[in-house]
């Protein structure tokens, strides 16, 4: 069964505080950083030029003893639903996590993105145990599209509404992976998006089966092209 190992890394932070302060959001249409100093000593700037500054900032959290704490009480919650949440992702979609290890990257920073090939994806130190497990089976989807339904999608609709759909897919977290940690995952709240997870869950309690339902998904946002 593949596990999921929670660390902190120093640099990845900082790194994710000035991509966060770069980055707009294909579903806010804005930048998300809550740190306004950060955002002050980022903006607009490369990475080199601010991190000395971000680091400095970012010191008294990054050497506080608490932050220790956060990942055993985030692994050990993890660990209580990990092999029933990797059964259930390979039985709804038939497919095996390509990964027998995927490492979360605690952040002090509420953005949390992912990268599909390292694997890994980052949760904030500052989310309750119950939106953590959430917004880690929710990265965890997605690396799980990435490396197995992407390719072909994204050759059939390309890659933004590949883009849409893997986000609107972890409707499914609420379907099928109740009780494992408390909370719905409500998407993004652009129209685009609630109207795909509407059709996705509509799709789903008509015909349980992963394949025909991306197919479907493709005929949906084919109309639009």
């Amino acid at each position: 069964m593949p596990q999921v190992k929670f660390k902190f890394d120093k640099r990845k932070d900082i790194w994710n505080h000035w991509d966060t302060s770069n980055y707009i959001s294909p579903w806010t249409k804005k930048k998300a950083n809550d740190f306004t100093e950060i955002d002050k000593i980022c903006k607009n700037k490369g990475l080199e030029e601010c991190k000395k500054d971000v680091e400095k900032f970012l010191k008294p959290i990054h050497d506080n003893k608490l932050l220790y704490s956060v990942i055993e009480a985030f692994q050990r919650s993890w660990d209580n639903i990990n092999d029933e949440y990797f059964r259930i992702l390979k039985k709804i979609t038939g497919k095996p996590m390509p990964f027998d290890m995927i490492t979360g990257y605690l952040t002090t920073q509420k953005r949390c993105p992912y990268d599909p090939k390292e694997p890994s994806f980052m949760v904030s130190i500052f989310s309750s145990i119950p939106n953590a497990l959430k917004v880690c089976a929710h990265e965890l989807m997605h690396i799980h599209f990435h490396n197995t339904d992407w390719p072909r999608l994204e050759k059939q609709v390309g890659k933004e509404k590949t883009s849409n759909l893997k986000e609107a897919l972890t409707v499914l977290l609420n379907l099928e992976f109740k009780g494992l940690w408390i909370l719905r995952d409500e998407g993004y709240d652009s129209d685009d998006q609630q109207k795909l997870r509407d059709f996705i869950e509509r799709e789903w309690k008509k015909e349980k089966d992963f394949d025909s339902l991306l197919n479907k998904c493709v005929d949906y946002l084919k109309e639009d092209l």
